[in-house]
């Protein structure tokens, strides 16, 4: 795909603008020490630790830019295929034919990779998903909502992954405590 070809060089010069603070600049933090602060809003008016919210995030969109694992807004799965583009135009219009080709249940969109069939409930149009506030938004509320059952942040964090948890669960917990450990260790303190 011709825009998935060229996404680092654009990524990395995207880093190298000046970004508003609405857009990209929101959702990827420039070193792993704090979560942005899209994260820690739409993790505040959900009741969810905004470092949580921020692990999921780089285990679901992470890739390396400039040395440093970072959650990247327009992230697409289709049907096991992860792709990053450089822009959210961009990602809508695969995802939109993505759509043509798939069912809704084999994609998972933005950010925290929600998963277009399964959370129907949430958008009305498939293309909200990637802003970077209502994905957020989304996750945070799907946490807090799995953190209800046992009142434990790796379990609720391991059924956002797998709802009926088993070894795919268990993995994702044991990936999602990683990112808390090394968000932990630059900050110093525990997560």
């Amino acid at each position: 795909m011709d825009t998935t070809v060229n996404v680092h060089y654009k990524l990395l010069c995207l880093w190298s603008c000046v970004m508003p603070l609405s857009s990209a600049s929101l959702c990827v933090a420039q070193t792993l020490t704090v979560p942005p602060p899209a994260y820690s809003i739409a993790a505040r008016r959900s009741g969810v630790p905004s470092n949580v919210l921020f692990a999921v995030a780089l285990q679901e969109s992470g890739m390396t830019l400039r040395g440093k694992r970072l959650p990247w807004p327009w992230t697409l799965n289709l049907a096991g295929n992860a792709q990053y583009f450089a822009t959210h135009a961009d990602a809508c219009r695969a995802l939109r034919a993505g759509l043509m080709r798939l069912p809704a249940f084999r994609i998972d969109v933005g950010l925290t990779q929600i998963n277009l069939g399964h959370q129907r409930r949430f958008y009305q149009d498939p293309c909200e998903v990637l802003s970077p506030n209502k994905n957020l938004t989304i996750a945070a509320t799907i946490l807090r909502e799995q953190y209800r059952v046992d009142e434990d942040w790796l379990m609720a964090a391991g059924r956002y992954h797998r709802p009926a948890g088993g070894r795919p669960a268990a993995r994702y917990r044991r990936s999602v405590a990683r990112h808390l450990n090394d968000l932990a260790l630059t900050e110093g303190g525990r997560p």
